[in-house]
């Protein structure tokens, strides 16, 4: 089994509305996203990889247009759009495009972020 990654950026404001009163990601922000998908499988014979890093492009594309440059306490599903819940919301919907969908990384400064790999993956 041979395990394949795409890193994304996007750019996105967003506030956390359950934070304790005066904690700093109570107030209106913004980061410059960076996500990393993984894929595993076995690497086929002919070709002579995993999949195609363009498919995994394709797959995350349309979720990128809903993230980049938004307002993430907006988009449906990210009310409180903190990391943990930013990585589960692209994995569920990249899982139904993408067999072998192992991993979604997404980090909000250069120092911290989250990994998530599904509530089914030990």
């Amino acid at each position: 089994m041979t395990e394949i990654f795409r890193e994304f950026t996007f750019e996105a404001a967003h506030r956390l509305p359950n934070v304790p009163e005066g904690h700093k990601c109570s107030r209106l922000h913004g980061h410059s996203f960076k996500v990393v998908v993984s894929v595993a499988g076995p690497v086929d014979p002919d070709l002579g990889w995993v999949m195609d890093f363009g498919d995994v492009k394709a797959a995350f594309t349309p979720l990128e247009d809903q993230l980049d440059h938004r307002y993430l306490n907006e988009v449906n599903g990210l009310e409180n759009p903190t990391s943990e819940n930013l990585a589960r919301w692209i994995w569920d919907r990249l899982r139904p495009e993408l067999a072998g969908l192992t991993e979604v990384v997404v980090r909000e400064t250069c120092t911290s972020g989250c990994r998530y790999r599904g509530v089914d993956v030990a």
